[in-house]
């Protein structure tokens, strides 16, 4: 319908529904609710959200990351799978806070569309919230912008992050890394959020003949798998063991962070094999048709974090973390770089 140049606009005719951001917050409130936890001093609905320092912390240090999902969006997007992205967001800012040593305590999220289907939002808060309750942090706010012509029509984008407190004699810096140093890597569940440009071009190369299962999933389930969360766990090894180092593996794969929590003139001596492949990983080298350099600087290859601690205390450092439900897998050493990379995998 054409409105003449007398007939009063609405908001609503402009194409913002402000009724159905009221319902999507009515939707989410309960989600938020879930995570709330010690520190939070407001619920959703305020111009700012509070959250006082828990006062076991002697010297608090706030440790701030933040971070979207990338190109997966796409996939979600197109195969209509909205509900597990959240946590990929929550994940991807969670996980680098904790390199830090620290412990997440509250995460924003932004989400921003064209038009707001109130449905797929709850799905992706929801999928917010539930990595919320995963890293044990709270969701204590946000923004939902509608935004006509700016996005097309059933796509969003999202970004989040997250602040986390640590005592400051605790920081992990990576200074006190040495050799003969153990590397422990912590099996990823997929591909986790980085990498997806190249997964979406693997997925066209072989749209015709893609793989009906992966990893005892059905194909698209082992794709959008969503990021581990590796903070409950990590956490409670660092209240045991006197780990050194901690690396998110992120963009750049194992070649490019495990070098940024490394002391100059040392390097991370891994072994190739030492950890399992998964059939995700292994269909994704043989459809990219790349080698295992690009593959371990493309994708986390199947470790989604990395710890760094004394020979002697290695064992029981990946006991314990085996005990709290991670995969522990001893790949590699630290030894003096040399004319080597930083990362060298043989």
């Amino acid at each position: 319908m054409t409105l003449s140049a007398s007939t009063p606009l609405s908001y609503k005719d402009a194409g913002v529904d402000i009724d159905a951001g009221d319902a999507l917050v009515e939707r989410i409130k309960p989600m938020a609710k879930r995570t709330l936890r010690e520190g939070v001093l407001s619920g959703l609905g305020g111009f700012g959200a509070l959250f006082e320092v828990p006062k076991r912390y002697k010297e608090p240090v706030l440790v701030s990351g933040t971070d979207g999902v990338g190109t997966k969006l796409r996939l979600a997007f197109e195969w209509a799978m909205h509900d597990t992205v959240g946590i990929d967001l929550v994940g991807m800012s969670v996980n680098d806070v904790l390199v830090q040593g620290a412990e997440p305590l509250f995460f924003l999220d932004y989400f921003a569309c064209g038009k707001l289907d109130v449905d797929t939002a709850a799905a992706v808060v929801g999928g917010i919230a539930q990595g919320c309750e995963l890293a044990g942090c709270a969701l204590i706010g946000g923004e939902t912008a509608e935004m006509p012509g700016m996005y097309p029509p059933g796509e969003y984008d999202l970004a989040g992050f997250c602040v986390g407190a640590v005592e400051k004699s605790k920081i992990l810096t990576g200074r006190e890394v040495a050799e003969g140093d153990v590397v422990l890597g912590l099996a990823s569940s997929g591909v986790h959020s980085n990498g997806f440009s190249l997964v979406r071009k693997c997925i066209e190369r072989a749209a015709d003949q893609l793989p009906a299962t992966l990893d005892g999933q059905p194909f698209r389930q082992a794709v959008m798998a969503p990021t581990r969360i590796y903070v409950k766990n990590v956490l409670a090894a660092l209240a045991n063991h006197p780990i050194k180092a901690l690396a998110h593996i992120t963009g750049g794969g194992l070649l490019e962070n495990i070098p940024r929590v490394l002391p100059d003139g040392l390097a991370a001596h891994l072994v190739n094999g030492s950890w399992p492949r998964s059939e995700l990983f292994t269909w994704l080298q043989k459809t990219a048709g790349i080698d295992d350099f690009e593959m371990n600087r493309t994708f986390n290859n199947g470790i989604g974090m990395v710890v760094v601690i004394a020979a002697n205390e290695a064992a029981a450092c990946a006991e314990t973390l085996r005990a709290a439900g991670e995969q522990v897998f001893e790949i590699g050493r630290i030894a003096p770089r040399g004319a080597d990379a930083a990362v060298v995998v043989a």
